[in-house]
């Protein structure tokens, strides 16, 4: 580790928070309070904890903040000239790489998640600004061949204030994978972190107000989802918003949209399959397995949280991962472990509800499946890395995410029937194949229904690469120069020269 995170990891555990933690909401410019002057509290879930407060807004606040947004879009942003905001896009990534010990300390505090997974996301987080910096001055129109004395072109426009709805899994690389291209394109931006995880995104405005970034362009407001997100998706001037969460609240976020003919980006939840055929690499497809489901302990939407199997290597891979599951060290996010805590204790007995509910309909559990403490302090909210094995397809843990640390075995006994059972559920997010053919590596490709699918390394892809869902995975795509269009709006422009 490095000096200043020895320090800030010496400070944390001797003080018990880390100074000069924003606290208020970030509104056109300014550090403010919110006007009820209420806080929430952020809980470090590696020891269950409290170890700062933030300002909780609420509809009045929200007013201040979209409309600072307005105000700055329509004065100031959406013509300033697009190679200025690829600087201050790239000077804030430069910024935030200098200051990435800080922004993965305090990512490991608030999410629950080991040190070096925080340190990636802050690095996939400074190449998102980077690579979004270099597309703002490449949005452009086009011409369009009417003859007959007509000259017909379009204009690529900003389609004004969005709203930015962040998930607890991944604060900052979520904000950012959103704010950039928003911001590249033009647009301002307001964003509510979740109520758990409020820090990182408050920090990232200090970073675009020292790059140089107009008052206004960028708005925090942090709170819960009733008292400032839904005021949020409802307000009449928001034009987009991105959103990532449950099915549940995306559709509440959707109708909202739908009041005011805003559009959305949803990226909701996942079941996604890990199709491993007979003739896989053994030893590489248990390995992709593990970090695919125990990798931020499974909570991410895209979580390979079912391995589909054929049957002739079913023992074999699933005991090799047991294997490398039983060598994973749960601990304290900041003590260098390599399995971190679950987000919250709400979380905790979700996740644990599924499987005494599995294990009592007979599923056998073949590692993990109960609670488990910080061996070093006997705290915090973990849970035991989940194998169960051979589920039925129509079984809740087959068909419901779960958004934890358990991989359900389903066993198949020939290509096609890996094909079905990877399309059993109502969510189309990620797939992952595993096989050393590539007729059947392509074949799968193309029948499984998923807004990506990688064929032997289950996280392959970049901020370069489209993300999104199909079916109740989500709607649009994030990621890519595919995610500028979630920001533009196209105007045909005609003209007669007779």
């Amino acid at each position: 580790m490095s000096v200043q995170i020895d320090a800030l990891t010496e400070e944390y555990f001797s003080s018990g928070t880390v100074r000069g933690l924003p606290n208020k909401l970030f509104i056109d410019g300014n550090w403010i309070s919110a006007i009820s002057g209420e806080e929430i509290e952020t809980i470090d879930p590696g020891l269950g904890n409290v170890f700062a407060k933030v300002s909780a807004a609420q509809t009045e606040d929200v007013e201040l903040a979209v409309n600072a947004a307005s105000k700055a879009f329509k004065e100031v942003w959406k013509d300033f000239k697009p190679s200025k905001r690829g600087e201050i896009l790239a000077k804030a990534a430069d910024l935030l790489e200098q200051q990435s010990d800080l922004f993965a300390v305090v990512e490991a505090l608030d999410t629950g998640k080991p040190l070096a997974e925080a340190q990636g996301d802050v690095s996939s987080s400074v190449g998102a600004l980077r690579y979004y910096a270099g597309c703002a001055d490449k949005i452009q129109g086009d011409s369009f061949p009417l003859g007959d004395g007509v000259f017909s072109f379009s204009s690529v426009e900003a389609v004004g204030v969005t709203a930015h709805i962040i998930p607890w899994n991944y604060p900052l690389a979520t904000t950012i994978r959103g704010v950039a291209p928003a911001l590249a394109a033009g647009c301002t931006a307001v964003v509510k972190p979740a109520e758990q995880t409020p820090l990182s995104a408050l920090m990232l405005a200090k970073i675009f107000e020292e790059a140089g970034l107009p008052a206004g362009v960028y708005n925090v407001i942090t709170g819960t989802g009733k008292n400032a997100g839904s005021p949020l998706v409802d307000h009449p001037k928001v034009q987009h918003i991105t959103f990532t969460g449950s099915v549940g609240t995306g559709t509440l976020v959707m109708q909202a949209a739908a009041r005011n003919i805003s559009s959305v980006t949803l990226e909701l939840g996942g079941k996604s399959p890990i199709v491993a055929l007979a003739d896989c690499d053994l030893e590489k497809t248990a390995e992709g397995v593990l970090w695919a489901i125990f990798y931020n302990a499974g909570q991410i939407c895209s979580a390979g949280s079912r391995l589909i199997v054929e049957r002739s290597i079913h023992r074999k891979l699933v005991e090799k991962v047991v294997e490398k599951t039983t060598q994973l060290q749960a601990g304290h996010g900041l003590r260098n472990t390599n399995y971190g805590a679950i987000n919250s204790k709400e979380q905790l007995d979700k996740i644990d509800s599924f499987v005494q509910r599995a294990k009592s309909r007979g599923i056998k559990c073949l590692c993990g499946g109960h609670p488990i403490s910080n061996e070093a302090t006997g705290k915090g909210w973990f849970y035991a890395p989940t194998i169960m094995d051979d589920v039925p397809m129509g079984d809740e843990l087959v068909q419901e995410e779960i958004f934890g640390p358990v991989l359900s075995v389903q066993v198949v006994d020939s290509v096609e029937q890996a094909g079905e059972a990877a399309n059993c559920t109502d969510f189309a997010l990620a797939a992952g194949v595993y096989t050393q053919d590539i007729t059947h590596a392509l074949k799968l490709a193309h029948e499984i229904d998923s807004g990506q699918v990688t064929i032997n390394d289950y996280w392959a892809g970049g901020i370069e690469v489209p993300f999104g869902g199909n079916r109740k995975s989500g709607i649009g795509r994030e990621k890519g120069l595919e995610a500028l269009s979630n920001y533009c709006t196209t105007k045909s422009i005609t003209m007669s020269f007779s």
